[in-house]
C-alpha cells in the first residue's frame, strides 16, 4: 500500500538528499516554462472510453500564442500533487483548420463555463472581487476547444501511471454531471457553482462545431 506521505504514489518517502537537491535547484535553475504558467483552472474531465467516470482536474496553463494554450493537469492544487495529464486549448479559427477525425478528439467549454462548473480557485482574494476577473477570463475560455489526455487514472486508485493514455472530454449537459463531486469541490474551495452560473448569465453561448464533443453523440 502506498504511503500517505507520498500522496498515493508507489515507493518510499523522499530521502533527505532529494529535498536538498530540490532546494538547490530552486535557488539556481530558472524553471522558465513553469514560471510562464499564468492561470489555475479547476474542472472535471470525463473518460471518453467510459463516460460514467470523471475526475477532478487542476489545470495550470500557459499562453503560447493568442490562439494556443497548454495546461499541465494535476490531481490536487497543493504539493505533493500528481501530474495526471495535459490539455491543449485552441481558438475556433485553428480548430476549423483541422480534419474531421482530428476535430473529434477535441471538446468544447461552453457548458463548463456557463454552468459555473469551471472555476479559477483563488483563496487569497475575496470571492466577490475575484469573480469579476474570473468572469472576464471565462469570456475567453468559453469559445476554446480542448484536447486532453490523462496518463494516470488516480480515480481508480492507481499508484503509477499505468496503461495507455486516456482521451478525456468535458460535460455538456446537466444530467451528465455528478453534482455530488462538484459540491465537494466547491466546499473545499469555498465557492458556489450556482453563484458563478448566475454571475455568468451575461456571457453569450457559442456555436459549437458539430464534430466536437463526439463522446456524447447519440
Amino acid at each position: 500500500m502506498a504511503s500517505q506521505t507520498t500522496h498515493g504514489v508507489a515507493g518510499t518517502p523522499k530521502a533527505t538528499k532529494d529535498n536538498i537537491l530540490e532546494i538547490g535547484a530552486a535557488a539556481t535553475q530558472s524553471f522558465g516554462p513553469i514560471k510562464a504558467i499564468c492561470a489555475h483552472l479547476n474542472a472535471f474531465h470525463v473518460y471518453v472510453s467510459d463516460p460514467s467516470r470523471s475526475v477532478e482536474a487542476n489545470h495550470y496553463c500557459t499562453h503560447l500564442s493568442a490562439d494556443v494554450r497548454q495546461c499541465l493537469i494535476y490531481d490536487a492544487p497543493t504539493n505533493p500533487a500528481r501530474l495526471i495529464g495535459v490539455e491543449y486549448m485552441i481558438t475556433p479559427r485553428l480548430y476549423e483548420t483541422l480534419d474531421k477525425e482530428e476535430r473529434k478528439l477535441w471538446h468544447s467549454h461552453d457548458f463548463e463555463v456557463r454552468s459555473g462548473m469551471l472555476i479559477m480557485p483563488n483563496p487569497n482574494v475575496p470571492n466577490a472581487a475575484w469573480e469579476v476577473a474570473e468572469t472576464e477570463e471565462m469570456k475567453e475560455v468559453i469559445g476554446l476547444y480542448g484536447k486532453t489526455y490523462h496518463f494516470w487514472q488516480v480515480d481508480r486508485g492507481d499508484t503509477l501511471p499505468l496503461g495507455k493514455p486516456e482521451l478525456m472530454t468535458s460535460f455538456t449537459k446537466d444530467e451528465q454531471v455528478p453534482w455530488d463531486k462538484v459540491k465537494d469541490r466547491d466546499e473545499r474551495n469555498g465557492v458556489e457553482t450556482s453563484r458563478k452560473k448566475e454571475a455568468r448569465k451575461g456571457i453569450e453561448g457559442v456555436e459549437i462545431h458539430e464534430d466536437a464533443d463526439s463522446c456524447w453523440e447519440e
